[in-house]
């Protein structure tokens, strides 16, 4: 028989539907599994307000995600929110397992040939302390060009309804341009880190712009590890739940449910949330 604890779903967040690329690498390592994603996009981009307003958000749907879903694990499926609240999270609730997301400069230090890594990223992202620890632990293994994009996000979610996509393209080809010459050969950045978990979604036009050869690198995969190890760890590891995906958005649903099925194949109602500000 089920735990109660098994039964329960796994809660995920992000400012918006970039957290929807952690979502599908989680539905791929557990695909029994039941989920509830809530898009924060009333207070949306993260990656520009200050960690004190990120970190109340944080704690907020955390407790939310608690008491009216009950879940057994969260995962803080934004880099912004990583760095500046789940740190808080851990200390508020202990007994329950919380991963967080970070950008793969270590794994793009071990594999880069030329060492010369290009990272783009949300400015708070770049701005916090974690990420300056997370680069002081890897100085030396490679030379790191760190990007801030702002207004990449934002773009990437109005792509999410839109069919022309020039404007994702075109400020994907700053910030490539801006990061510097990439290929293969020495001097060259032969590895992109996607630091924010909107960017995979804009991976397509990133591809076309930095070549066939460079290595593009982000993380719903390392998570989606993490989070089976922990929930592997839980009583009642065995059981699951039936695969059922629960969309909240903070603002627009009809935009998270257009992400939803552009990218996840996903079908359903997503319903509008309404939590403390």
């Amino acid at each position: 028989m089920a735990s109660d604890n098994a039964a329960r779903p796994i809660g995920v967040f992000d400012s918006g539907i970039g957290g929807l690329s952690i979502l599908q690498a989680l539905r791929e390592q557990m695909p029994r599994e039941d989920f509830v994603y809530i898009a924060d996009s009333c207070h949306a981009p993260y990656g520009e307000r200050n960690a004190t307003h990120i970190e109340a958000r944080a704690r907020a749907i955390a407790a939310y995600l608690r008491t009216q879903h009950h879940i057994k694990a969260l995962v803080v499926a934004c880099n912004t929110a990583t760095a500046a609240a789940i740190d808080r999270l851990r200390v508020e609730h202990p007994g329950l397992p919380i991963v967080g997301v970070e950008p793969a400069l270590k794994p793009a230090a071990a594999s880069s040939r030329t060492q010369r890594i290009g990272v783009m990223a949300t400015r708070g992202t770049l701005a916090s302390t974690r990420f300056a620890s997370l680069l002081a632990s890897v100085q030396g293994d490679a030379a790191f060009i760190c990007q801030p994009c702002d207004g990449l996000a934002e773009a990437i979610e109005h792509a999410a309804g839109h069919d022309d996509a020039t404007d994702l393209i075109a400020i994907c080809a700053r910030y490539t341009r801006a990061i510097g010459q990439f290929g293969v050969e020495v001097g060259q950045v032969d590895t992109l880190v996607l630091g924010c978990t909107h960017y995979p979604f804009a991976q397509a036009h990133l591809r076309q712009l930095v070549g066939p050869e460079v290595a593009i690198m982000s993380t719903g995969e390392p998570v989606a590890r993490q989070t089976l190890r922990l929930r592997q760890a839980l009583p009642g590891e065995a059981a699951a739940g039936t695969g059922q995906v629960t969309l909240a958005a903070t603002g627009r649903a009809d935009l998270l449910g257009l992400a939803a099925t552009k990218w996840l194949g996903w079908n359903g109602v997503v319903s509008r949330l309404t939590l403390p500000h």
